[in-house]
């Protein structure tokens, strides 16, 4: 006979998995080692200098905060050191450290923790510093050095010719290819932020969290594709066709983008439909910023704005509901 004084009734969903945030994150981390990799092969040891600053102000300022507030210490989930870590993948190797300090402190406190920490907040956090960033400081944040200048590992670096570049993306908004070339551009060997320059380093971060199931294929998918098949059919210029598009899906924080920020659960749908519409949201937004807006890249503002457009999105493709009668009352509301 069972004894069902034992018995522990609980509401459903009843699901038993071995994952949970911290190894989640954790496996974000490793995704991204790959790309932190070439990236201090490119540009030196001051892209991991800088790095290891950015997470450690963000450990450090959501460690203050949750003691301000009473509240336990959040940090142990990793998730703060996964938003520093894509901080210092958006911003240039020739920023100054203090920079990513002031990043940090908004992407954690302002973006994240204000709203109520992880799993509330309504944009990425990594995104939402980048776009301070730009704002607070353009001129530092739009300074490109050329791979394998000998840079500083810490202090202020002086932009000479030797060091100076400009980046494949500055030349397609003109309508012309860049000079690299295509095998330049996977490998990383252009300038550009710290960690969005290696395309084959983030596919295989990305290939790495789909079999590890921590994301699914169809943001990537969907952004990627858009992107391609917009710009294929629309060249700026009299440039070849393919040339073009594989240029503009190899360059900037396309790749970065698609792979580790517009798939962050938090802020991106949670249906497959949802995604999908996402994603080619995010992909024709790029493309239109790329094209007519005053930067040459789009990627961190198109999927700030379609986080916002997330709670429509899931409203908009949430499944049909079987088993109860439809008030329309509430629906219409």
């Amino acid at each position: 006979m069972y004894d069902l004084s034992k018995v522990v009734v609980t509401s459903s969903p009843h699901i038993k998995a071995a994952d949970d945030t911290r190894s989640l994150m954790l496996d974000v981390l490793i995704a991204l080692v790959p790309a932190l990799c070439v990236a201090v092969y490119t540009f030196g040891p001051r892209a991991l200098v800088l790095t290891a600053i950015s997470m450690l102000a963000c450990w450090a300022f959501e460690t203050i905060y949750n003691k301000i507030v009473g509240q336990p210490n959040t940090t142990g989930d990793l998730s703060c050191l996964v938003t520093g870590v894509l901080i210092a993948f958006n911003v240039p190797v020739s920023a100054p450290w203090w920079m990513l300090v002031f990043g940090s402190l908004f992407g954690i406190i302002v973006v994240k923790m204000l709203f109520g920490g992880l799993g509330k907040n309504f944009m990425n956090p990594a995104l939402g510093a980048r776009a301070f960033m730009m704002a607070s400081w353009a001129g530092l944040m739009t300074t490109w050095t050329a791979p394998h200048a000998s840079l500083p590992v810490l202090g202020k670096v002086e932009m000479t010719d030797a060091i100076a570049t400009a980046t494949p993306l500055a030349a397609l908004k003109t309508g012309a290819l860049p000079d690299a070339g295509v095998a330049e551009l996977f490998l990383g060997q252009t300038g550009g932020v710290i960690g969005e320059t290696c395309a084959l380093a983030l596919l295989a971060g990305g290939a790495y969290l789909l079999w590890r199931k921590v994301i699914t294929i169809n943001i990537p998918a969907a952004y990627i594709l858009t992107v391609a098949v917009l710009t294929l059919l629309f060249p700026m210029g009299g440039v070849d066709r393919v040339q073009w598009m594989l240029s503009q899906v190899l360059s900037g924080g396309l790749m970065l983008g698609a792979i580790f920020m517009a798939t962050d659960y938090v802020t991106s749908p949670v249906t497959p439909k949802g995604q999908i519409i996402f994603g080619v949201g995010c992909g024709l937004l790029t493309v239109l910023i790329r094209y007519f807006g005053g930067l040459p890249e789009g990627v961190s503002y198109s999927i700030l704005i379609m986080n916002t457009l997330v709670w429509a999105i899931d409203k908009a493709t949430h499944p049909r509901k079987f088993g109860y009668a439809l008030d329309k009352k509430k629906e219409a509301k």
